[in-house]
């Protein structure tokens, strides 16, 4: 039989009689090659959770709670194989009787087991690359990244040594098979006797039934709750994770999490929005609209808001004074209005847009920007346009990814992305998009044609360049591209926001412009515990050149949910509203501030030194935490946070299930004598300014 190997490979000579061990009857008849296949997909398990568990030494909890991830993990690497190992079994009950017996068959054998071990090999090495960027096993993020495949596939090209990569898997694959066929296993199963139809079928019928057991009872909620994240990261199946994260990419609030009463939620959280005073509109109560005064002239700014990607607070010397990446914005932060403690909803960009634009809780599973019925909700550009004003969306890559180009396009923005740009605009570019440099050139350009229309405008700028793989054009700093990783792409970033400005200090609309820079997420998300505060902790920087706002620290604790009426207020404006953030420059100092932080699954209220976490499977959580050592310190329940908690996202989760955050037409906005107005010229007075408070 050893003749009829692939030539790469030999099996053991031992032909001595042996006893027929259960190893031996699983082995030696038709569906044994499933077996091996389940073998094999334990064994890549177990070396890849040891892999991440070596790789985060330092960030696992050393205790008994470690064999317990390895014993869970076990059985979601066992679910997840059976689901093709089933389609497996299915195509061996299909092939003849004497298949095997020939060598066309045993040349099939071990080229399917082959196949098998280098999937699961890739596999494992793609779940490495996704440890190293997000600390996690496959979650909503890698369904993304499979349907997005151009701009991930291109971002691993430009990131990883590929060509290395794949002769390492290939040569890994044939050592790996070579000691596994060494071991005589797939000797036993080549030589057992044909078998029947009914006997191929009968077994293959088995198989189903096990995947009908295992393979669709068992839930991702069964992960034990470990108090270390990386832990309980660990208790998971990476494929496995990457199906539940597929058929689970929304969470329905009421079926998953802690409830009350849809009224007295919305009770609830009118009183938290009540605090600023805000005039109700409507008697309908699951409605949150709302007049919000400013006394004053209103200010007629253009508003440009440049998003930065993965922009951490730590990367500024305002906040770390150990960096030196961003000489630009710290000269910009000493002319502006600087947040001292904002915080981002969520880990990734499609929330932070998502905050940023509607201004709502980060609620359960995708984000708003890929939700269906989306469109014509009220957000920042709605009460803009409602002014007057023309409102853009300008992105350096191709706005499809992540449905930005819809979501922005159908709420009423000027969408300019890359496929609107042609190729002698674009200077340099990687499979994110083009650089930060081409990205701003197009904004000057956008701003000066609304400019020249009579236009007042609002621009929401998203940057690409502080993205993996790290690179930009060379010659612009003292960082070389790619190989100084983040660092190169921060300290690039901040020299291209630096050149906009200096080329927007040359136009007619400078000075009546307020620029807004802010973070959409941090550059790192993984954390020990539920909800790593520090690693949601963003920059927002306000800079009015005319003076119209004077520089100053806001260290009120502050969301992104705040971001859209705090701008409005600085502008003064007198608008109807059913935002859930604030303007924090209206509150009472006493009062203090919160922020609402989730990741998918995980929904966290914090304020007061305090962190309410609400679970899937209807739990809440509470923790003390400690701002300058990140302490995190699980506390008993405290009712009042953990009501408030609920009531935000329980109430937000409703309104969009049944469609009742939409923009107000032009008739509502006569309805609350807040019309529509035309755009007014440039020399308006800008009224009073709005200082930060002390």
């Amino acid at each position: 039989m050893g003749t009829l190997l692939p030539p790469t490979f030999s099996e053991s000579n031992d032909s001595s009689p042996r006893p027929a061990t259960l190893i031996d009857r699983c082995l030696q008849q038709r569906h044994g090659g499933v077996w091996l296949a389940l073998a094999l997909a334990a064994f890549v398990g177990f070396a890849t959770r040891t892999a991440l568990l070596l790789k985060s030494a330092n960030e696992v909890a050393w205790d008994l709670t470690l064999p317990a991830a390895y014993l869970c993990g076990a059985v979601y690497d066992t679910s997840a194989a059976l689901w093709w190992a089933v389609p497996y079994a299915g195509l061996l009950a299909c092939l003849p009787r004497n298949f095997f017996q020939a060598a066309a068959g045993r040349w099939f054998a071990h080229s399917s087991l082959l196949v098998i071990l280098y999937l699961l090999l890739f596999n494992a090495v793609s779940e490495w690359l996704f440890w190293d960027e997000f600390g996690a096993r496959f979650n909503f993020i890698a369904v993304d990244y499979l349907v997005y495949t151009t701009e991930v596939i291109g971002n691993i090209r430009e990131s990883y040594p590929m060509a290395a990569i794949y002769g390492g898997l290939f040569a890994t694959t044939a050592v790996i098979y070579g000691i596994f066929v060494r071991t005589g296993a797939v000797r036993r199963w080549l030589s057992a006797p044909p078998a029947s139809a009914p006997t191929r079928w009968r077994h293959a019928a088995v198989w189903s039934l096990a995947l009908a057991v295992v393979g669709t009872g068992l839930q991702q909620s069964y992960v034990p709750n470990f108090a270390n994240t990386y832990n309980r990261e660990l208790a998971k199946g990476g494929l496995w994770s990457l199906f539940a994260a597929f058929w689970a990419n929304q969470l329905e609030y009421d079926r998953f999490y802690p409830t009350m009463p849809d009224d007295d939620a919305f009770i609830r959280v009118k009183a938290l929005l009540a605090r600023d005073g805000a005039q109700p509109l409507t008697n309908d109560p699951r409605d949150l609209l709302r007049l919000v005064r400013h006394a004053g002239t209103e200010l007629r700014l253009n508003v440009i808001q440049i998003t930065v990607e993965s922009l951490s607070a730590d990367f500024l010397s305002h906040f770390n004074r150990a960096s030196k990446l961003m000489p630009n914005l710290e000269g910009i932060a000493q002319k502006s209005l600087v947040f001292d403690q904002f915080y981002a909803t969520g880990t990734r960009t499609d929330r932070g847009m998502e905050t940023l634009t509607l201004s709502v809780p980060p609620t359960a599973g995708r984000s708003l920007v890929k939700r269906p019925n989306n469109e014509n909700l009220f957000s920042l550009g709605s009460v803009f346009r409602s002014r007057g004003y023309e409102t853009a969306f300008i992105y350096g890559g191709y706005g499809y990814f992540d449905n930005m180009n819809y979501f922005f396009g159908e709420n009423g923005y000027r969408v300019v992305d890359r496929t609107k740009i042609g190729p002698d605009d674009i200077t340099f570019a990687n499979i994110w998009g083009a650089c930060d440099e081409d990205l701003f050139r197009w904004a000057l350009r956008e701003a000066d044609r609304d400019h020249r229309a009579g236009k007042p405008f609002f621009h929401f700028v998203m940057t690409t360049s502080n993205h993996r793989p790290f690179t930009f054009p060379e010659g612009k700093i003292d960082l070389p591209s790619k190989t100084s990783g983040r660092a190169g792409a921060v300290k690039y970033s901040d020299y291209a926001i630096g050149e906009f400005l200096r080329a927007a200090a040359s136009q007619p609309w400078f000075k009546n412009t307020l620029f807004v820079i802010v973070g959409d997420h941090c550059a790192s998300s993984a954390g020990k515990t539920e909800l790593p505060i520090q690693n949601y902790h963003i920059p927002l920087i306000i800079y009015t050149p005319g003076g119209q706002i004077k520089p100053g620290v806001v260290r009120t604790l502050t969301s992104q949910m705040d971001f859209a009426p705090t701008v409005l207020g600085l502008l003064n404006w007198t608008y109807p509203s059913r935002f859930y953030g604030h303007d924090v420059l209206a509150q009472a100092t006493e009062t203090p501030g919160r922020a609402l932080l989730g990741n998918y699954q995980k929904l966290g209220l914090y304020t007061g030194g305090q962190l309410s976490v609400l679970k899937p499977i209807r739990q809440a959580l509470t923790f003390s935490y400690t701002r300058p050592s990140h302490e995190m310190k699980p506390q008993p329940i405290n009712p009042t946070l953990r009501d408030d908690t609920i009531a935000y996202y329980q109430t937000a989760s409703w309104l969009f299930k049944h469609q009742r955050q939409r923009a107000l037409t032009r008739e509502e906005l006569a309805q609350h004598a807040v019309t529509a107005t035309v755009a007014v010229p440039t020399s308006t007075p800008l009224g009073p300014q709005r200082t930060a408070q002390p």
